[in-house]
């Protein structure tokens, strides 16, 4: 029997995936109940959010690429085609479909084609992805069917049934029914949002890719929360520049459903940069990472413009969010949605539209009722951190994964003993709650036994004018154990490491926490979703592929006056 597949009623297989009781349960009855009776969790799938506003607003615009704009009445139409073909190639309930494409229509639409026929959609193999790896994932699955862009490589594996071709084209081309398709036969109509509908993997930073599985439900009660405290709605054209093999993208199209907003993919035509993507589609709430606000905010001030066309509220998550970086927004009347999250509990915790600039700036905020987080000793994560204290940020609530596809014990080991799922991330909550991110857990630099964190490092680097881009990581020490190297993105001339070691001090660091290594460099290794890859950054200084200039920083003497 394939792996990740069990035996069921009348001999059938069933996944491995709907059987969560057999994990750690993140989910227990009584708290999935108390999510049902607050309205966390309901009985709408994702198709079926869909339908309605077809049904509703037919002629209202749902989803557009760089070649196509499609009312929810063509998406419907389109969707139900797709699951059509999808049911005639031999797809029976829980089988796993991957995608391995760029940022077009046809992904959303076989999303919601596998959400209506009850299939597990995969949309996280990644452009970068060599035929190994995607191979390897679609094994790790027993993936059923594929769709897959030319020039995107070959990735033939054993359990595909069908393997789905596109052109390059913003053409569905001769494998995949298109827009204007009509239905065939279409199979019994999924209706249960507690079932595994998606799996994503995360992107390997700190190890080996885990397949993250989310419901209906526990994708959608974040998606609620979102809409619900910034008042999203048919009227909002919400863009997602993160690529859809990212969560953050379907981060972007559960708020889309729920609130009935349009969703625009990162998908400009050829010679169009993302700004000038954000002005010509309208959009008026953009969804990425801090990569691409500073991206956009240097193109901005290069060109002059005063403004970034309608955009109102500007969300960042996926790593820190340096403050530099939120208050430009704020100076221009842009509402910064300061967001932290993970693919197993999407855009959790975050701002809100009312919360003064000093909170938006400094923190991601207090969130909404459909996740909880609690701070955790660094050493004992069984231990509650003490108030105002650093802690391992845990969390639970109705937005959290329902565990690792086939992988019990990173399940088990993603919860301390009471049940919190534990992120790896360090944080500091003040007294509203509302949450500071200081870095990964493993990112941590210690220097002969000092704690030294990253990211406050890289948000006041970037304070300096010269810095665009910041990375602190560790290079290793054999007598301290790792000492900290500054690496920057200029904005122009690299500035000197002596006068960006002093902006620093000036900004507040302490000297027990200064760089000891400087380089500026051209670019950094990123992941598909844009995270600096810190840990490849220490590799390369440690076997000389790298090359950091020592650096140390000289306290000014103090007038004796």
């Amino acid at each position: 029997r394939a792996r990740g597949e069990r035996e069921g009623r009348g001999g059938k297989p069933r996944p491995i995936d709907r059987d969560v009781a057999a994990y750690r349960a993140p989910h227990d009855p009584t708290a999935t109940r108390a999510y049902y009776e607050r309205g966390l969790w309901r009985h709408d799938t994702l198709y079926s959010l869909m339908a309605a506003h077809a049904a509703a607003r037919p002629c209202a615009y749902a989803l557009r690429d760089g070649a196509r704009r499609l009312t929810w009445a063509e998406v419907a139409r389109w969707t139900d085609a797709v699951a059509a073909d999808f049911h005639a190639a031999g797809l029976a309930p829980g089988a796993r479909v991957s995608l391995w494409m760029s940022n077009r229509a046809e992904a959303v639409v076989a999303l919601l084609a596998c959400a209506r026929n009850g299939y597990v959609c995969n949309p996280s193999l990644h452009r970068n992805y060599t035929d190994a790896e995607a191979r390897a994932r679609l094994d790790q699955l027993s993936a059923q069917a594929l769709l897959v862009e030319d020039g995107f490589g070959d990735a033939a594996a054993t359990s595909l049934r069908k393997t789905y071709r596109l052109p390059v084209a913003r053409d569905p081309g001769p494998d995949l029914p298109g827009p204007d398709a009509a239905p065939g036969d279409l199979p019994t109509l999924a209706t249960d949002p507690d079932a595994v509908f998606y799996i994503a993997f995360t992107s390997g930073t700190t190890g080996a890719p885990k397949g993250v599985m989310h419901s209906a439900n526990t994708l959608l009660a974040n998606a609620r929360d979102l809409v619900a405290d910034w008042g999203h709605g048919p009227d909002t054209v919400l863009l997602s520049l993160s690529p859809l093999s990212h969560h953050i993208a379907w981060v972007a199209l559960a708020q889309a459903l729920v609130g009935g907003c349009e969703l625009v993919i990162n998908d400009p035509p050829a010679g169009a940069t993302p700004l000038d993507w954000i002005v010509e589609c309208g959009a008026s709430y953009v969804m990425g990472v801090p990569t691409h606000a500073i991206d956009i905010l240097a193109e901005q001030k290069a060109r002059g413009l005063p403004g970034l066309g309608r955009v109102s509220v500007f969300y960042m998550a996926g790593s820190p969010i340096p403050p530099a970086t939120a208050q430009a927004f704020v100076d221009q009347g842009i509402k910064p949605q300061n967001v932290y999250g993970m693919t197993e509990n999407s855009s959790h915790q975050y701002t809100h539209p009312d919360d003064d600039t000093a909170t938006v700036t400094a923190t991601c905020g207090r969130g909404g009722p459909a996740y909880e987080v609690r701070l955790f000793k660094q050493d004992d994560r069984d231990v509650a951190a003490a108030p105002g204290e650093v802690g391992e940020i845990g969390g639970r609530g109705a937005a959290l994964t329902l565990g690792y596809f086939d992988d019990r014990e990173a399940t088990a080991a993603a919860f301390n003993r009471d049940g919190w799922f534990m992120s790896g991330d360090l944080g500091r909550l003040d007294a509203t709650g509302c949450l500071s991110i200081v870095g990964r857990l493993k990112d941590l630099i210690i220097r002969g036994g000092r704690n030294i964190h990253p990211a406050r490092i890289e948000n006041l680097a970037m304070g300096h004018p010269a810095v665009e881009k910041a990375a602190a990581f560790a290079v290793p020490d054999e007598r301290l154990g790792g000492k900290v190297c500054l690496a920057i993105l200029p904005s122009g001339p690299a500035p000197d490491a002596q006068d960006v070691l002093a902006h620093l001090h000036h900004a507040g660091l302490s000297i027990h926490d200064m760089p000891e290594y400087f380089i500026a460099m051209s670019e950094f290794p990123l992941t598909a979703s844009g995270k600096i890859l810190k840990r490849e950054l220490t590799a390369r200084a440690r076997d000389g592929t790298l090359a950091p200039t020592p650096v140390r920083f000289t306290e000014p003497s103090r007038d004796p006056a």
